[in-house]
């Protein structure tokens, strides 16, 4: 079945869009890039070096990056692929949020679902493979955008591809797909059997992860149950297979001090000093560090305090992202958190009082990454990997680099693409071996 021979007719129409024509060094494979030129994302230049797949994943991961999907409107982007898997003959269903989970729908009331596909003849699969990734993007939506073409607007390895979520993490969708297919159609993989793998790509792992919750909690009520032996993660590690990554807790921090005026301080307490002691004593604090991760991080992401600059404020809170270097993951996020209690608690409010509210918590986490070809990582941000209940292995693979996810101009070249495809290729065969 040649399934990849049918994805040019199934995306076809016009690649060009407006582009960056900023130069790109080979030493620096990730460097951001303006947008002062168009140019199109069609011909090849480089055909004796392409894959034979070139023209399917750029085509399969420009419509996905073209499609705004910013956490709580997924809803288009997760029909795309529906509609796209389905039609290369696999198996897809969409699994929607509950109506009881926080964010089943989206600001437009549109459903929220995960989408799930596999190959086979079956309808009720058993696979011992998990291959996934998220189909959300932090804000703003960016448009899809290319660079660094031939001179004649061709595609080679180096033509750079941006917009939100080129990166993180539609690339690795985009390259999963493509891998999976392309063991499909391979004459050279006779012990392959498609049926073992299944494909799932989630909403809401840019916020609290709820979309791989639920997908993890729905496999208990399966029947058959699946029972995977390996679940192979998509997230930028430059191409690298992470050996883990840090753990995270969120949390928000208020303080409550005695309002009065501006003018005689001494009369009340300021919630926003009582804070802001509290929050740099606790930036100052070692967490709890370790040689493969670093140092516990904090970030304090938000503050709100007080209602007009001549009055004491009365309240005033935070909320902070914890990056957790110690492990182990069910009891790593609890030890940093009571730490963090404790240094607040050190901090001499006087008449103010202190109040920590944590979720989402869990400490560092470990996957394998002893699989020959591949050079190793550890990346400091969190993934659903924690969030996929069970004892199987755990891979996190994928391209790009996480230094330009989340920024203005997130990109990646071509090649690294491609290179995700085989190595994606790899780690299902590993899996499935192991």
């Amino acid at each position: 079945m040649k399934l990849l021979a049918q994805l040019p007719a199934l995306l076809a129409g016009s690649l060009s869009t407006s582009v960056a024509a900023s130069f790109i060094s080979d030493a620096d494979l990730q460097r951001p890039l303006g947008t002062s030129s168009q140019a199109a994302l069609g011909t090849t230049a480089d055909h004796v070096s392409a894959p034979h797949y070139r023209e399917s994943l750029l085509a399969l991961h420009k419509s996905l990056v073209e499609i705004p999907s910013v956490t709580y409107a997924e809803n288009e982007v997760g029909s795309f692929l529906m509609n796209y898997l389905t039609d290369l003959g696999l198996h897809a269903q969409l699994q929607f949020l509950p109506p009881s989970a926080s964010s089943a729908a989206g600001p437009d009331d549109k459903p929220r679902f995960n989408v799930l596909a596999w190959p086979g003849k079956s309808r009720t699969p058993n696979p011992r493979v998990l291959v996934s990734s998220h189909i959300d993007t932090v804000p703003p939506f960016i448009p899809y955008g290319t660079s660094h073409l031939g001179k004649d607007g061709e595609v080679n390895g180096d033509t750079v591809i941006s917009g939100r979520g080129s990166v993180d993490a539609k690339a690795a969708v985009a390259a999963q797909i493509t891998a999976l297919l392309d063991l499909m159609q391979s004459k050279e993989e006779e012990d392959f059997d498609p049926a073992e793998v299944m494909l799932v790509f989630v909403v809401d792992e840019e916020n609290k992860g709820e979309g791989m919750r639920y997908f993890s909690d729905s496999l208990a009520h399966l029947d058959p149950a699946p029972a995977f032996t390996a679940g192979i993660f998509g997230e930028p590690t430059e191409g690298k297979l992470a050996c883990g990554h840090k753990g995270f807790l969120g949390c928000t921090v208020r303080a409550t001090g005695h309002a009065g005026h501006s003018g005689y301080p001494w009369l009340g307490k300021s919630a926003t000093e009582v804070l802001m002691r509290g929050l740099v004593r606790v930036l100052d604090t070692d967490l709890g560090s370790t040689e493969r991760l670093g140092n516990t991080t904090v970030n304090v992401g938000r503050i709100d305090g007080g209602v007009a600059l001549n009055v004491i404020p009365e309240k005033a809170e935070a909320r902070m992202a914890v990056r957790i270097a110690i492990g182990p993951q069910e009891t790593g996020a609890k030890v940093v958190e009571a730490r963090i209690r404790d240094v607040l608690k050190s901090v001499d409010a006087e008449e103010g009082t202190w109040d920590m509210e944590c979720s989402n918590g869990y400490g560092a986490i470990d996957c394998n990454c002893e699989v020959d070809g591949f050079e190793k990582i550890t990346v400091n941000y969190g993934t659903d990997v924690a969030n996929l209940k069970g004892n199987h292995t755990r891979y996190l693979y994928g391209p790009g680099t996480i230094f330009v996810a989340h920024g203005p101009d997130e990109a990646l070249k071509v090649k690294e693409l491609e290179v995700a495809v085989e190595g994606y290729k790899k780690l299902i065969l590993h899996a499935l071996k192991n």
